[in-house]
């Protein structure tokens, strides 16, 4: 399928099958001695690729092909074609706002509005490139669109400042909020399709001194959850953390800033616990995985469905296991608390800095040590590390500023393996993210600290004393194993 030469179509089939409004189903890909070759993925487009080819005079030639092996050839020639019909935003007006949202960012036309082309090429090109956010600023003058890619951002456009009031008009719209309104911080959402992903986003906005920023949250409704292996988990930790979730009762806690991947790594546990006998329900701000078998809801203030009350609500449900998207406050803390002490099993995260520091979180919010050490089965923290580009890595040295910061550790390593940067990580030297994890599993002993309101460091030194692998040395074995660079476990462990 990667052997059609698409740049090669002449300009009036691409300009006649862009004028298609619905043509997410159907592709020319070569013409040769007047014969039009048509890629169809449903027969529900054989109508319309006959008429493509009776609009330019041409003899149909069809070829049926799966969905997975079409849309990225769909991908591949809208981003090609879309290059023709780009024009300057800037000189352009707002219009056409009804006829994009909601809509498949496939089926932009080359008749849109150059703003709403503009916001559809940004969104599907960030999607594409697997970007978690888009954030649309002001910097010197210049408008500005970043992504954020494998934790990091990076420049994708730069226009001329002109253009920001009409596509941070543009986004409003997509998101439902006040067009008219920007003194005051919003917040909207949506959704796209991409071929065969349904994909939400959310917007912020904000005021700042250079004029309105948005942030777009990707959320990739298709993704598939990742098992336990892949997420990165070592045998020995997938062996703990089964172990504990299939307990009938107690609290599982995972750990780390957002964007570490809490979520992701509760679901890899779910997923293997989901079965007939079980009824399993879950509330989250927002639902990031559909799971088949899983009771899941929403969040929604503006109703008063809350992480708290939800999990009360649970509680008439007959549950066997819950999950708890995020503990903020004491509420919710203590009817995740409750509930696991009436026999239920309660899955949640928390955003602290690492396992040890949880329970002195908790214990700050309120809830009785007596209870927590009753309750608590392990913490997990994590963080996720870039891994190292396959296609442009080579072993270096240690620079002596790492190695004089890790002076103390004993690391025994002196050389490590880097990526040089290339185009197929967008010369960042990385490709991929994956995870590093420490286990606290709540023995008696630990117990017994927690009773006695132990501080995190006193936990940690416990913890240590014990054996337990913090997330810096799983780092260090990625290192070892020239996975990821020491800059990037310091990064997001210690500095």
């Amino acid at each position: 399928m990667n052997d059609f030469d698409l740049r090669s179509l002449p300009r009036d089939v691409v300009k006649t099958y862009l004028s298609f409004p619905q043509r997410n189903e159907f592709l020319p890909v070569s013409l040769e001695q007047d014969q039009l070759l048509i890629l169809v993925s449903s027969a529900r487009a054989l109508p319309l690729a006959d008429h493509l080819a009776w609009k330019l005079g041409k003899i149909l030639r069809t070829r049926m092909v799966e969905e997975d092996t079409f849309f990225p050839v769909l991908e591949q020639a809208l981003s090609l074609w879309e290059e023709d019909y780009e024009t300057e935003p800037e000189h352009s007006d707002f219009s056409g706002e009804s006829d994009g949202f909601g809509r498949d960012l496939l089926g932009w036309s080359h008749e849109d509005a150059p703003i709403v082309r503009l916001v559809n090429k940004t969104l599907h090109q960030a999607i594409s490139q697997g970007a978690s956010d888009i954030h649309f600023e002001v910097q010197d003058r210049k408008f500005v669109i970043r992504y954020r890619m494998d934790g990091g951002l990076k420049t994708m456009r730069t226009m001329d400042s002109a253009v920001q009031p009409t596509v941070l008009a543009r986004i409003k719209v997509m998101g439902e909020m006040d067009v008219a309104e920007s003194r005051v911080p919003q917040d909207g959402r949506f959704q796209v399709r991409v071929g065969n992903k349904d994909i939400d986003l959310r917007v912020s906005t904000t005021p700042t001194l250079r004029g309105e920023k948005a942030v777009l949250r990707i959320l990739d409704r298709s993704k598939n959850v990742l098992s336990l292996p892949e997420l990165g988990m070592d045998q020995e930790d997938i062996d703990l953390y089964r172990q504990v979730t299939t307990s009938p009762y107690g609290i599982v806690l995972v750990t780390g800033p957002t964007g570490s991947g809490k979520t992701t790594t509760l679901y890899s546990a779910l997923q293997e616990l989901v079965q007939e006998s079980l009824n399993i329900m879950t509330v989250e701000d927002p639902v990031e995985y559909h799971l088949p078998g899983v009771n899941q809801v929403q969040v929604n203030r503006a109703a008063g469905v809350t992480f708290a009350g939800a999990v009360r609500g649970f509680l008439r449900q007959d549950p066997d296991i819950i999950l708890v998207g995020e503990i903020r406050d004491f509420e919710t803390a203590s009817a995740a608390v409750q509930a696991s002490l009436t026999g239920h099993l309660v899955l949640a995260t928390l955003h602290t800095n690492d396992a040890p520091t949880a329970v002195a979180r908790l214990l700050e919010m309120g809830i009785e040590p007596f209870l927590l050490g009753s309750s608590m089965l392990m913490v997990m923290g994590q963080r996720l590390v870039r891994i190292n580009c396959p296609s442009c890595s080579r072993e270096e040295p240690i620079s002596r500023v790492t190695l004089a910061i890790l002076e103390e550790e004993q690391t025994g390593l002196t050389t490590q393996v880097r990526g040089e940067g290339c185009d197929k990580c967008m010369q960042s030297g990385y490709k991929g993210r994956r995870g590093i994890f420490e286990l606290m599993p709540v023995t008696e002993e630990l117990r017994s600290l927690i009773v006695k309101k132990a501080s995190a460091d006193e936990i940690r030194n416990f913890m240590q004393g014990a054996g337990r692998r913090s997330m810096f040395r799983h780092g260090l074995d990625l290192v070892g194993r020239g996975r990821t660079t020491l800059e990037e476990v310091l990064r997001v462990t210690r500095f």
